[in-house]
Order: structure tokens, then C-alpha cells, then sequence
């Protein structure tokens, strides 16, 4: 306050404080304390809550998408490339049971902010050579099970029914926006630093330290709408379990679709760059491919679950994605020098649209919170176990064939049984109870 008595916006008035004694001889009770921070409107709460959800999904997949561009250039052998490439499912699919556990405990903000936090540290770790490459690989892929997981959880805590489809589809089109923006930037910075990837490899840290400081709002809100006291959330595929409903069927499609799905995302994302190089593609333009490649993915992974929530049964938009992935595969099986750009867009939209129905199918044959978070366990505990086989198996054909035909055919053939799981985990028929 000034000589003039006016408060400076910027500063928080103190109160002053009042004697006990006062308080007691007026024989009233004195007024309510005034807050020193106002609770924030129901706009500006809204705001918050959008900006840090797109914030903390911009960030979700920025790591995994730093290795394809880079590879070519920073001189990457095919073991370091297959292991940082098995990495990432194997340990969002390790660390996926363990996360019912984290939102019993912190509920799903606190939760996604640990899980923020996790990130940026892994996103430092990765700067620290080959080593800390490897483990902050590891911290990432740890922190992003617990997102993965609790995401579809707040999404239908959080927003409207009606509005699921959107925010799912909000939450994939940023994720591949984050991770395209940043593929991008890495041969550019690659040059920038002197041929040295550890500082393209830090441009990761920008959007985790956005993520955890976008997110941290929502910390205010603590657990209240978990309760495990009533509500034992676990993963037992083959016994009867409660917390999935006792519909092992549902469990199963979920699992070998998303499953099925992320070993062609992960495999293609981990190898596109070499495929399209012994093509005959320039290094330089194949790590661009990758980032269109990413591209695709946003778009696909925000049109398909915006579209498929809208209906009760979400089995022609499977197939239909599925049909998109196989053009992609055809494509660069059959002429991937010619049209890399249009082979790289189109299989990122099959493949970014069949990762991100599945938060989709959570939300739509989930009971309720706890019913969702079961499902997404799951799924993503069987799924990304499944998917850390991808990678590997590709760089063993490519090793024993000496060509990427023989591993884009048996990608193209992974579609059909991929096909044929959808048909339970797509239909309309709510699970049982």
C-alpha cells in the first residue's frame, strides 16, 4: 500500500490481525476470515483445465519420437536403435499394473503430475551420453504408463460424456503435434551442436517442464473421486476379476487390438527412417518423412476417436483404420522411393487413429471410473508387453534377410488378426457385470 492508501494489484494485502481478548468481550462472533486468493471462476478453471491437459499431452510422446531422425545421422547402431526402440513399451507395459495403485493412492491429478514430473526428469537423464540415454529411455517410458493410463480415466472424470471423443481426440492430435514439432527440430539441432545429438536430445526437456508446470493447477483437486476402500481395481485376465466386469472376452479384444496396434507404431516409428534410406531416400529427407510420418498420426489419431464416439458401435471405424494401415504398408513395400511422403502420412493416420480409438473404447465400455481404469490396465499391461516384441523381431528379419521386405510383409499380415480382435472390443454390447 502507498502513502496514498491504494493496494498495488500485484501485491496480496496482509491481513491485520485481531486480539482474542476483542473477540471474546464483543460476546459475537467475529466475521469469517477473508480468503487471500479468490477460488478461480468456473472460465478460468475450465482454461486451466483444457491448457494443462493439451500441455501434458503435447509432451506425452515427445522422447519416443526423437530417435527415427536422429538415428541415420548421429550414427546410431542397430543394437542402441532396437534397444531404445524395445524400451518404451516394455516399460509402459511393466509398469501399467502398478498404476490403479498410484491413483488409489494420489488420485488422478496428483497422479498425472507425479507422472509430469517423472517425464522432465527422464528428458534431463537422456542428455547424459549413451547411459543416461538408456535410463532416462526407461524413467520416461515409466512415467508415460502412468499417463496412458489415467488419462481416459480423467477424461470421463473431468469433461462430459458428450464430450470424450473430442478431448481423446484432442489429447492424440497433441500428442503427435508435440512429438512432430520436435522430430522436426532434431537434425537441424543436430547440425546446430557441432553433430552431437545429446543437445537435440534436450529439446525434450521444453515441453516436459510445460507439461509438469500446465498440469500442477489441477493439483487442487486432490482424490476426490477415488475410493478404494469400496472399489479394488486389478488386472487377472483369466479368473473372474470384478474390477473388469468378469468379461474376459471384452479384456482379451482390448488387449491383442491395442496391442496388436502399438507393435506397428512403435515398430514403424522406430524404423521408418532406415526403411525409406535403403530405399534410396537422402538421410536428411527421411528424417523429415518421420516427421510427417508424426503428422499423420495427430490427424488420425484426432478425426478416428472424435468420430468413433459418436457412435454406440465403433467396428467399421476399426476397419476402416485398419484399411488405412494397410494402404500405408502397400505403399512402401511397393514403390516407397516414389511417393515417401504420401506412404509416411497415410500410415501415420492408420496407425495414429488405431492408438488412440482405444482410449475411446475404454471410456465407452467401462462401467464407470473404476470399471475404466480396470479396462485401460488391462489392455495396456497385455498390450504394450505384446508391442516390446516389435521392434526386436523387425531388426532380426531385417538382420536375417538383409532387406525391410520380408518384416513390412509381416507388419501388413499383423493387421488381420488385429482385424479380428476388434469386432468385441468395437461392438456396442456393454460389458458384463
Amino acid at each position: 500500500m502507498n502513502a496514498e492508501g491504494v493496494v498495488h494489484p500485484w501485491k496480496v494485502p496482509v491481513p491485520v490481525p485481531v486480539s482474542p481478548s476483542a473477540v471474546r468481550t464483543s460476546g459475537a462472533p467475529g466475521p469469517a476470515p477473508r480468503r487471500l486468493f479468490r477460488e478461480p471462476s468456473a472460465t478460468a478453471s475450465a482454461v486451466l483445465l483444457v491448457t494443462g491437459f493439451v500441455l501434458l499431452s503435447l509432451n506425452t510422446r515427445v522422447a519416443f519420437g526423437q530417435l527415427g531422425p536422429l538415428a541415420p545421422v548421429a550414427g546410431f547402431g542397430t543394437g542402441a536403435v532396437t534397444l531404445l526402440g524395445l524400451l518404451p513399451p516394455l516399460c509402459m507395459g511393466a509398469f501399467a499394473p502398478v498404476v490403479p495403485l498410484v491413483r488409489r493412492r494420489l488420485g488422478e491429478e496428483r497422479g498425472l503430475f507425479a507422472a509430469s514430473v517423472l517425464l522432465l526428469a527422464g528428458a534431463v537423464v537422456r542428455m547424459l551420453g549413451m547411459p543416461g540415454l538408456l535410463v532416462g529411455t526407461a524413467l520416461v517410458g515409466v512415467a508415460t504408463a502412468v499417463v496412458n493410463v489415467l488419462i481416459p480415466v480423467f477424461v470421463r472424470s473431468r469433461f462430459a460424456p458428450r464430450r470424450a471423443g473430442v478431448m481423446m481426440g484432442v489429447y492424440a492430435l497433441s500428442m503427435g503435434a508435440g512429438s512432430a514439432i520436435v522430430a522436426a527440430l532434431m537434425v537441424p539441432v543436430w547440425r546446430a551442436g557441432g553433430h552431437a545429438w545429446e543437445p537435440a536430445i534436450g529439446v525434450a526437456v521444453i515441453p516436459a517442464a510445460l507439461a509438469a508446470l500446465g498440469i500442477a493447477p489441477q493439483l487442487r483437486y486432490g482424490k476426490r473421486d477415488v475410493k478404494p476402500e469400496r472399489v479394488r481395481v486389478r488386472v487377472r485376465l483369466l479368473g473372474g476379476d470384478k474390477g473388469l466386469g468378469g468379461d474376459r472376452g471384452l479384456a482379451w479384444s482390448l488387449i491383442v487390438f491395442f496391442g496388436l496396434q502399438t507393435l506397428l507404431f512403435y515398430t514403424t516409428l522406430a524404423w521408418l527412417p532406415a526403411i525409406l534410406v535403403a530405399s534410396g531416400v537422402a538421410e536428411g529427407t527421411a528424417g523429415t518423412m518421420q516427421s510427417l510420418f508424426i503428422v499423420g498420426v495427430a490427424v488420425g489419431g484426432f478425426l478416428t476417436p472424435v468420430l468413433a464416439a459418436a457412435r454406440t458401435d465403433q467396428r467399421p471405424h476399426l476397419l476402416v483404420v485398419l484399411l488405412v494401415c494397410a494402404s500405408g504398408y502397400a505403399g512402401l513395400l511397393a514403390a516407397p522411393a516414389a511417393a515417401p511422403a504420401l506412404w509416411s502420412f497415410v500410415l501415420g493416420a492408420g496407425l495414429g487413429g488405431g492408438q488412440a480409438v482405444s482410449g475411446v473404447l475404454y471410456v465407452k465400455r467401462g462401467r464407470d471410473h473404476d470399471h475404466v481404469a480396470a479396462l485401460s490396465t488391462a489392455a495396456q499391461t497385455g498390450g504394450y508387453l505384446l508391442a516390446a516384441a516389435g521392434p526386436v523381431a523387425a531388426a532380426a528379419l531385417h538382420t536375417a534377410t538383409g532387406g525391410w521386405t520380408v518384416p513390412l510383409l509381416v507388419l501388413t499380415g499383423v493387421l488381420l488378426p488385429s482385424a479380428v480382435a476388434s469386432m468385441r472390443a468395437g461392438h456396442d454390447r456393454p460389458a458384463r457385470d
